[in-house]
């Protein structure tokens, strides 16, 4: 599946990491989507959600 943004997403990391560099969330800006993943095992895969759903995910963990 080709998904826009997906052939070369720019992942960055969360600005509330830990004090391990590797250890968190990255995150990409996928046109209108935004992909989640695990930084320490970037390969594994990634989850995409639109932006609504993603807002209320943070407001979750909030």
């Amino acid at each position: 599946m080709n998904s826009p943004g997906l052939s070369r997403p720019r992942w960055r990391k969360s600005t509330h990491s830990g004090a391990v560099e590797n250890d968190c969330v990255e995150v990409a800006d996928l046109d209108g989507q935004v992909a989640v993943r695990d930084s320490k095992a970037p390969a594994t895969g990634h989850l995409i959600l639109t932006r609504q759903a993603f807002a209320v995910l943070l407001t979750h963990l909030r």
